[in-house]
């Protein structure tokens, strides 16, 4: 298994290649590097976003919670798809049209001061490591189980391969490793979707009839994973809000031509993310009945083997040849998941401290087209090694926990000052200082003393703390924009602001 594992990897990896060779020949301006030039159409921005939404923490890690847990592994699946909603009908269209590259030109746009915009950096910056971490350690522990590969070789290497892809192709590179990953993820999905409904007499309702009969009622009703009744609630306004604080994903709404296009990308989405999502429900339900919980705990405590485990068995089972090319499909695949959205997640935030940070703090928007794409290369350097570092910091760590403080955290310090920049008149620089601030450390306060991290002794009864982060957050934009004083200048520029986000007139391509 291991060698056709590495086999089939290779072929994905030199498909990747090529199409990062291809890439870094048309990309050649700071508008190329950033936004594919702004020329996706809906279909592959679509499809490029949905690959960079389906991370391994939705192909496996969602699948390995529904078939430990039932439906409450089910509801992180809905609550990542009802996120799309707010984006396309709040977020997408007035981003797209008041942004260039960057969530900080959306903030910078409005407030024109540099602290507003070196504040946009430090969510970003803060959001996207906080996201990426989970994605190394979990391509280590992946590589490690599956490959006997080091932790430290595997955590290497994709940061090794995402450097690649940003550096030498920027978004278009990017774009079509995501859209490549998409179509092979959302593939092999229906390809074991139609696999495990041969064997229930192609009924979905026999799945969840057979998880009652093996484990009980209680599987199919919530409380086996979220225990507080505040639990449910905290973990789909997480999803719902911190979606649209992404910057990786929030980004790619520059790489469109206008705002309609825009909303038809998230259309698109919508789509290929939510029968992805169904598909993982149904995967985990099947997981629980053919593979069993005591495997699926045996091979990988978190669940997070359940998939690749059904794989194997759907094949023919461990030992024989087609549940090994099955279960090394499988596996290459999630592998090239992980290296697809720590791609995304690198040229975001490479982006933000060239773009924002050296170009328009430090240089104050005195940079050569050349010298942008340049410094924005070297900025891709700096974000691989340190995404290696915390990589391996991470050895032996709850990826997880990870995941809810990255997710957290945008809901808290970036989803406020990105809605009250759009739609509220009186808001200024010193509202998002305090948004950003307040926002980003009650969400790692309140993460750090919660079960998460403290486990029976926490202080905080909630596992996600956006249910009062985000509130803080929003607060603390409040007071920092009533405390920060009258800014007329701002004020006046707000009828500017809000008739371009919602007619386009003046966006830059």
């Amino acid at each position: 298994m291991k060698v056709l594992t590495l086999v089939i990897f290779c072929i994905i990896l030199a498909l990747t290649l090529v199409v990062t060779y291809w890439a870094a020949k048309r990309t050649n301006t700071a508008s190329e590097f950033y936004a594919a030039g702004g020329n996706l159409s809906a279909k592959e921005n679509g499809f490029a976003l949905a690959g960079d939404w389906m991370s391994a923490a939705a192909f496996l890690g969602f699948t390995g919670l529904t078939a430990l847990y039932g439906m409450d592994g089910s509801l992180y699946a809905v609550s990542a798809l009802a996120a799309f909603l707010l984006i396309l009908m709040l977020i997408a269209e007035p981003i797209r049209n008041t942004g260039r590259f960057t969530l900080g030109d959306v903030i910078a746009y409005r407030m024109r001061r540099p602290e507003a915009r070196l504040a946009a950096v430090i969510g970003t910056t803060v959001v996207n490591l906080a996201y990426m971490i989970p994605q190394m350690a979990g391509a280590g522990v992946l590589m490690q189980l599956l490959l006997g590969v080091p932790y430290s070789t595997a955590v290497v290497f994709v940061g090794i391969g995402m450097v690649v892809y940003v550096r030498f192709g920027g978004m278009i590179a990017t774009t079509w490793v995501q859209i490549i990953k998409a179509v092979l993820l959302l593939t092999t999905a229906a390809v074991m979707v139609v696999w495990l409904l041969s064997k229930v007499g192609f009924n979905p309702l026999n799945l969840f009839s057979g998880v009652e009969a093996k484990y009980g009622a209680q599987m199919l009703l919530p409380g086996n994973y979220l225990k507080h009744p505040l639990d449910t609630f905290s973990l789909a306004l997480s999803l719902i809000v911190g979606t649209a604080g992404l910057p990786h994903i929030m980004t790619r709404f520059f790489t469109v031509p206008d705002a309609k296009t825009a909303r038809k990308s998230v259309i698109w989405l919508m789509f290929l993310a939510g029968s992805f999502f169904i598909v993982t429900t149904l995967i985990g339900l099947a997981s629980a009945i053919f593979v069993g919980q005591d495997q699926i705990r045996a091979a990988d405590k978190g669940g997070n083997l359940a998939l690749p485990l059904l794989a194997q068995y759907l094949g023919g089972g461990a030992g024989t040849l087609g549940g090994e090319i099955f279960l090394a499909v499988v596996c290459a695949i999630a592998f090239a998941t992980i290296l697809a959205v720590v791609a995304g997640l690198t040229l975001a935030t490479s982006g933000t401290i060239a773009h924002d940070l050296y170009v328009n703090v430090i240089k104050k928007g005195h940079v050569s087209e050349v010298g942008q794409v340049r410094v924005a290369k070297l900025s891709t350097l700096v974000v691989g090694v340190l995404a290696i570092g915390f990589g391996l910091l991470a050895e032996g760590l709850n990826v997880a926990v990870l995941v809810i403080l990255a997710i957290a955290i945008a809901a808290s310090a970036n989803f406020p000052i990105i809605l009250l920049s759009l739609f509220w008149r009186r808001f200024n620089t010193a509202g998002v200082i305090g948004g950003v601030v307040v926002g980003g450390i009650s969400a790692l306060g309140l993460a750090y003393i919660g079960p998460a991290f403290m486990g029976k002794d926490a202080i905080f009864p909630i596992v996600n703390p956006t249910i009062l982060s985000m509130p803080l957050g929003f607060l603390g934009a409040f007071l920092g924009t009533w405390l920060g004083g009258r800014d007329l200048a701002n004020e006046q520029r707000y009828d500017e602001v809000l008739f371009k986000a919602h007619t386009g007139v003046g966006a830059k391509k």
